[in-house]
């Protein structure tokens, strides 16, 4: 191990971290300093703001008083006190000969004042008038045009209803028609089956007369020494030809009942098809029907909302009319009453 390699890089590191050190503690003392001049800068900004405040306020105070305003008479709460009356008395040097404040009574501009508020009522009578016609006018308009839409929504509410009665008056002649073939279809069958039934118990019953079991054929008592002779006491049993006449008779029912069966699987496969079928068509009606439904609600809402918003618009503009009807005198007399 080369120690003193060692040795040197440890100096090396250590006045490495010396100056590390130097540059830190240099950094720390410059960014304190830096916050002092901050606080500093920000303290003396406070104080020419607070100072540009009261200076404002004393300049305001000292040259800009209330009373100096060229609209302060409009808003002097001393008017009224500081105003004077138009006659103090009879000696008042304001009310001189040319005046004529001393003979009460008297109007000389009497007949053009009359004169002209009698003009002025007439033009506010007209105007009036006027104003009236063309609001009876409008709201005439107005309820013809509601009127017609109103006649409009109903006739198509009928056309509506109507279509659904037909369709509905459809659908039912439908129904019974299928049910009325239905019927008839099961009354025939019926009919078919009951005829076969008594054939066929016919023709058992024709089998059992004719058999000869109960007919006594005296082929079965056939001796053994001779056809001439009969054995007495044995049963009368059948030959072979009877027996295989027998079991193709047999073979023939089985063969009938499986052909029955099979007719009768075929005709209710047929059966379930056509339900299936009315089944369908009466959903697909159904689905018609209340989509048409669905369109007419769709288009009755939305016709109240434009006759809801036509409406809306009618009475704005009625109080837009009804405000701008108000006369003048009334107009400036509220509008002063309101400034005071």
């Amino acid at each position: 191990v080369d120690k003193d390699a060692l040795d040197t890089q440890v100096k090396e590191r250590k006045i490495q971290e010396a100056a590390e050190r130097a540059r830190n503690e240099e950094f720390a003392n410059e960014m304190k300093q830096n916050d002092k001049i901050m606080c500093m800068l920000e303290e003396r900004q406070k104080n020419d703001i607070r100072n540009i405040n009261k200076a404002i306020n004393e300049f305001q105070k000292n040259f800009q008083k209330p009373e100096t305003r060229r609209e302060f008479d409009l808003s002097d709460p001393q008017a009224l006190k500081k105003d004077r009356p138009a006659r103090l008395s009879d000696d008042d040097p304001r009310c001189t000969v040319s005046g004529l404040q001393k003979f009460m009574g008297e109007d000389l501009n009497y007949d053009q004042r009359i004169k002209f508020q009698k003009e002025q009522l007439r033009e506010w009578s007209l105007q009036q008038q006027k104003d009236l016609k063309n609001a009876l006018a409008d709201q005439k308009f107005a309820d013809d045009l509601h009127d017609k839409y109103r006649i409009e929504l109903d006739q198509k509410t009928m056309e509506l209803q109507q279509k659904e009665e037909e369709n509905k008056r459809a659908v039912c002649a439908a129904t019974k028609d299928f049910n009325r073939a239905q019927a008839a279809e099961v009354a025939e069958r019926k009919k078919l089956e009951k005829h076969q039934k008594m054939k066929d118990d016919m023709d058992e019953i024709s089998g059992l007369l004719q058999g000869d079991l109960l007919s006594e054929n005296p082929e079965q008592a056939v001796s053994s020494f001779g056809r001439h002779r009969v054995i007495t006491d044995r049963w009368k049993g059948m030959n072979k030809d009877q027996l295989m006449a027998i079991r193709y008779s047999q073979k023939q029912q089985v063969l009938e009942k499986m052909r029955l069966n099979e007719e009768e699987r075929r005709r209710d496969a047929e059966w379930d098809r056509q339900r299936i079928q009315a089944a369908r068509a009466q959903l697909v009606l159904e689905r018609h029907l209340e989509r048409q439904n669905r369109e007419y609600r769709r288009a009755l809402d939305n016709i109240n909302a434009e006759l809801s918003q036509e409406q809306k618009s009618k009475n704005i503009y009625l109080k837009e009319e009804e405000y701008s009807n108000i006369p003048t005198d009334q107009y400036y007399a509220q509008f002063n009453t309101t400034s005071r």
